[in-house]
């Protein structure tokens, strides 16, 4: 059945299934933008990098703080723009020479315009900000400012803007270090993902509709715990359903106790931590729990345990895999959602952007 059959359309839908597309259009633009070899040109070697969000875009962060680290070989954090803003003692204590890069799909989040305002007028640091929208505060007054106007999106939640402005992140990486097998990998990853995007909505609608969950759990390790965190607030998000997230091997210290025939646990793999994730796969199916499996090597063990499994493409380092992996708990909150009778593009208590009056 053609995708567009599949339900009414809706904005997040379409804006889910286009991330092909938009992951070649931000890589093509990349390509060309002179502020990414400006970043290079001033950025000193023994920086630390700190990457600067809010709710989806601090997931964002997580992720790609930890690509930073290992395509780069530097320091990299994630933190949520309010503990730059409350706690900067805490945020930015002991770090040397700090280069900031805030984070903001709409480049008007008030938390990331504060931050931003925060280093640059009080700390004097020069900030990159990556964002979707050029005339907003956030890309007009950063010091290095990149726009990926292709990942602009109409629904309330965040889905290709997360995607796309990660391989941003990561393609600035590669270009910090000349990579490029990596950039070959981050182009190469569109075409390479296209079949899943025929392949998996129509099996995952099938898949909530033959079951019903009282929790979800997501699980993973390094550069995919922020995939995790965006799985469980995409579910929470779409279909006001209770889900959290966790490093996969902290699943075992206690939250194990929610697992239950109406329990959803997912799971990212990763290939550093394969072996013991897989174990916890198995364990936790034998608790009882279904199960959601992504990952790009799928051995008899994981498909034996996995209830749903969607094998991402293998080729390329892990982390330029990342993007295409993003997508599948986006579109398990929309169907969720969508069966509960809710509008995916108005969700419950949400706007787009979180615009706040005044910040203490």
């Amino acid at each position: 059945m053609p995708l567009t059959q599949l339900e009414s359309p809706t904005h997040m839908l379409r804006e889910i299934l286009s991330q092909p597309e938009c992951w070649s259009e931000c890589i093509r633009q990349l390509e060309n933008d002179a502020v990414l070899h400006e970043i290079a040109a001033n950025v000193p070697a023994d920086s630390e990098w700190l990457f600067v969000g809010c709710g989806t875009s601090y997931y964002l962060a997580l992720s790609a703080a930890a690509s930073f680290s290992v395509i780069t070989g530097t320091p990299a954090q994630a933190v949520p723009a309010s503990e730059v803003l409350l706690f900067p003692h805490i945020a930015l204590a002991g770090r040397r020479r700090i280069v900031p890069v805030l984070i903001s799909r709409s480049g008007r989040t008030t938390e990331v315009v504060k931050a931003r305002d925060y280093l640059e007028r009080e700390r004097g640091i020069p900030t990159i900000a990556i964002t979707c929208a050029a005339d907003q505060s956030l890309a007009q007054t950063s010091h290095f400012p990149i726009v990926l106007s292709a990942a602009e999106e109409q629904s309330t939640v965040m889905t290709r803007s997360f995607s796309s402005m990660l391989l941003g992140l990561q393609y600035l990486a590669a270009t910090l270090t000349e990579n490029a097998d990596f950039k070959q990998a981050l182009k190469h990853l569109p075409r390479a993902a296209e079949p899943l995007f025929r392949d998996i909505p129509p099996r995952l609608r099938d898949f909530v509709e033959r079951h019903d969950f009282d929790n979800y759990a997501f699980l993973g390790h390094g550069p995919f715990y922020g995939i995790a965190c965006e799985a469980a607030l995409k579910v929470m998000e779409s279909s006001c359903s209770y889900a959290q997230s966790f490093h996969s091997l902290e699943f075992r210290h206690g939250p194990k106790s929610i697992v239950s025939a109406k329990t959803l646990v997912g799971f990212f793999l990763s290939d550093a931590g394969y072996a013991a994730e897989v174990d916890l796969l198995e364990e936790i199916k034998s608790l009882g729990a279904i199960t959601f499996v992504v990952t790009p090597r799928v051995d008899s063990r994981v498909r034996a345990r996995a209830d749903f499994l969607v094998e991402v493409p293998m080729d390329g380092p892990e982390c330029s895999r990342l993007a295409g992996c993003i997508p599948w708990g986006q579109l398990l909150g929309l169907y969720t959602g969508l069966k509960k009778g809710l509008n995916p593009d108005s969700p419950r208590n949400l706007s787009q952007v979180v615009i706040l009056n005044e910040i203490p």
